[in-house]
C-alpha cells in the first residue's frame, strides 16, 4: 500500500477530515494524528507535549490514547477542556486548538490574533482557576459566534478573524515601513 503524502501538505485539512473521522469512528486517537494537530498549531511545542504525556505514560502512544479517550467520554464541554487543562496542563491556546479540530461546532481556538480583533479577552489564557477560565472561553466562543459574517462556521469565523488580524497587522507594518 502507497501512502498518500500529498494529503499531509495541507494539515489543516488533513485534521479536519481524517483525523476527526479517525477520532469519531475510534474514541481516540493515533499519537501520529494528535501530534499532527500539535504541530499544526504550533509546531516548536511538540517536544514539550510529548514530555507531558511521557510523564503520565511511558509509551507516547498509549498516554495519547489513553488522555484522547478520557476527551471523547467527557459528558460535556467544559469537562472536554477541563481534562486538557486540569489533568494534563494543557494550555488554552493549545486546548482550544485540539478541541476545535476535533469539535469544530463548539469549540474556537483562542489565538492572540482573534484576541487583537476582539480586543476583550487579552490574558484570558493566564487565569489559573479553571472555572473562571471556563467562563472567560465561553464568552469568548459567544463573541467568536457574534462577530460578523453571520453564515460562516465557528471554524470559519475562528479563520475569518485570524485573516482580518493578519490583514491589518501587515498593512499596519508596511505603513511603518515595519518601523513600529
Amino acid at each position: 500500500m502507497t501512502t498518500d503524502y500529498i494529503k499531509y501538505y495541507d494539515l489543516e485539512n488533513y485534521v479536519l477530515t481524517d483525523v476527526r473521522d479517525n477520532f469519531d469512528r475510534d474514541g481516540h486517537l493515533t499519537a501520529f494524528d494528535f501530534f499532527c494537530i500539535v504541530i499544526w498549531k504550533a509546531n516548536r511545542a511538540k517536544t514539550k507535549i510529548a514530555q507531558r504525556l511521557l510523564n503520565y505514560n511511558p509509551d507516547l502512544e498509549q498516554s495519547v490514547k489513553y488522555l484522547t479517550s478520557k476527551i471523547f467520554t467527557a459528558t460535556d464541554d467544559k469537562q472536554k477542556l477541563k481534562v486538557l487543562i486540569d489533568d494534563y496542563k494543557f494550555r488554552l491556546p493549545m486546548s482550544s486548538a485540539i478541541l476545535s479540530l476535533l469539535y469544530p461546532d463548539n469549540f474556537t481556538i483562542y489565538d492572540v490574533r482573534v484576541c487583537d480583533t476582539l480586543t476583550n479577552f487579552k490574558g484570558l489564557n493566564n487565569i489559573t482557576n479553571f472555572e473562571n477560565l471556563w467562563l472567560g472561553y465561553k464568552d469568548y466562543i459567544d463573541s467568536v459566534k457574534k462577530f460578523e459574517p453571520q453564515n460562516l462556521s465557528l471554524r470559519d469565523k475562528d479563520r475569518f478573524l485570524w485573516g482580518k488580524s493578519f490583514f491589518e497587522q501587515l498593512n499596519n507594518d508596511l505603513k511603518n515601513e515595519f518601523q513600529k
